[in-house]
């Protein structure tokens, strides 16, 4: 199924400049050129995930401070130091004492090995990328200037005529392995400028006692840069009122194309098949969601509402769950019972093209030694494993009225488990967990369900991760996606640990 986002993710500004030493230009003729050829290689290859601004060459401390005033000109949100050759590391700090974007050396060698026979101190000079590092490290550690290393071969798909050695290493293992890690900073670079620039809307409240969902919104807008807009359910209605029959039945068409109508659950009473009433209910609310999303201006939605039995704004809630879910799958997050955290890890998710569907934990499969995560209300429907089913309910367990919901589960194969918590001490905390969506059973009970391995026995897995306090809910990612989640944590300045 195809799914065009409302509102697609900004794409990273990555910043990237090569260094290498001034007096060696006169004394090794094709040595600059060739390094900055390099360089062009680097900015066209991770011109595929994101904006690239391309510096060129910095070889002394004052066209080092020049590039530093030029990346906050283009305001990026990481910088490569590509270290191609030696260089002393006062014409690398000034760039990053000036712009304070996050840093990441590049130390990525042209060849797997020099041609010893035949190197010269030029050829050999062109594969030390390695030898500046451990200095431009301590200049950073003793400046206070945060950064990480990505090491391995610069992966060139042909040898320029200048070499001595092979430099066709595209694909060696190293060369793999560091373009996976540079693809990664720079997709993962995307999610503080878009959080930065996202607005959440919060309507209604959270629901009541849930003491681990509580959000105080200055907390989030200081750590993520959103906004969240605070919304009435007159907001909602204001719209729906506004529904045409053309947009409910465009939305009936969306349904049909998207989902399988149930039959009545075998199992459960309140399960049943959705009444034609339901469906155009839901449709309705549906349109008027979508027509809110854009008339706010939205990112992502978390929301709750009772209200007193048989109110309209009670009834009007009750068909929340298909357009929330339809919302999701277009890249506007909705995260039920108020729960804006979950919110928070579901957008990070889907800004890396991941899902991130509401979860938490159900039960426990000590047969096969799976846990059952899954929810009631908004589906990720970009990652389900086939049709997911609409089945009315007779009533929301926990909660009023009656209505139309989401049953299905993610696809099988390796999923990641994204949990945004708040710590005793006011901080925000990312949990993760990697597992194996499996094609186990589920229930017919209208939630989503999916069962996931864990590297670990259930409750070995379940021990460390209730250690960790986390929120009981989570965002549910396709793909082992643990690596990039820990980049996020760093370029957002939020702890995390991975289980």
């Amino acid at each position: 199924m195809n799914f065009q986002p409302i509102k697609p993710a900004k794409k990273a500004r990555i910043g990237i400049y090569t260094i290498g030493l001034r007096a060696y230009w006169s004394q090794f003729p094709g040595l600059k050129e060739r390094i900055e050829s390099y360089g062009k290689f680097l900015e066209s290859k991770m011109s595929a995930y994101g904006e690239i601004y391309n510096y060129g060459l910095v070889d002394t401390e004052g066209e080092a401070r020049k590039a530093g005033y030029w990346f906050n000109e283009k305001n990026v949100d990481l910088i490569f130091c590509h270290s191609a050759t030696y260089s002393t590391s006062s014409a690398v700090l000034p760039v990053h004492q000036i712009c304070k974007a996050p840093a990441v050396i590049l130390n990525l060698q042209p060849t797997a090995k020099i041609n010893y026979q035949h190197t010269t101190t030029g050829e050999w000079l062109a594969h030390c990328g390695a030898c500046p590092v451990p200095e431009i490290s301590n200049a950073f550690n003793r400046a206070k200037i945060p950064f990480r290393v990505v090491n391995g071969l610069l992966g060139l798909e042909k040898t320029p005529e200048i070499s001595l050695a092979d430099e066709k290493t595209s694909g060696r293992k190293e060369a793999v392995r560091a373009w996976k890690e540079i693809e990664e900073w720079v997709r993962a670079a995307a999610v503080p400028r878009t959080l930065r620039e996202s607005r959440f809307g919060f309507l209604g409240n959270t629901y009541n006692g849930m003491l681990d969902m509580y959000s105080d919104f200055t907390m989030i807008q200081a750590q993520t840069g959103l906004h969240v807009e605070i919304m009435e359910m007159g907001d909602l209605d204001m719209l729906f009122k506004d529904v045409t029959k053309a947009d409910i039945d465009r939305k009936l068409e969306e349904v049909h194309a998207m989902f399988e109508i149930s039959g009545d659950s075998q199992s459960d009473p309140i399960a049943r098949k959705p009444t034609q009433e339901q469906l155009e209910w839901s449709c309705k609310v549906a349109a008027a969601q979508e027509k809110m999303v854009k008339e706010f201006d939205l990112d992502a939605l978390t929301y709750y509402y009772h209200g007193s039995p048989g109110s309209h704004f009670e009834q009007l809630q009750s068909g929340f769950i298909v357009g929330h879910s339809l919302l999701t799958a277009k890249s506007i997050p909705c995260s039920g019972e108020g729960d804006l955290k979950t919110a928070v890890a579901m957008k990070i998710a889907d800004i890396l093209g991941a899902g991130g569907s509401f979860s938490e934990v159900m039960t426990v499969d000590y047969d096969a030694e799976t846990i059952l995560l899954g929810h009631d209300g908004p589906f990720h429907i970009a990652i389900s494993e086939g049709k997911p089913i609409l089945r009315g309910m007779g009533l929301y367990h926990g909660k009023q009225g009656t209505g139309v919901s989401v049953e299905a589960q993610v696809q099988t194969g390796p999923v990641t488990i994204l949990n945004v918590t708040q710590t005793g001490d006011g901080n925000l905390k990312l949990i993760i967990g990697e597992g194996e969506a499996t094609d186990g059973e589920i229930m017919q009970v209208g939630n989503t369900q999916t069962p996931v391995k864990f590297r670990k026995h259930p409750d070995e897995f379940m021990e460390q991760w209730f250690l960790e306090a986390p929120t009981h809910h989570c965002a549910m990612s396709i793909g082992n996606n643990a690596r990039i989640f820990q980049k996020v944590g760093e370029l957002l300045g939020i702890k995390y640990v991975t289980l």
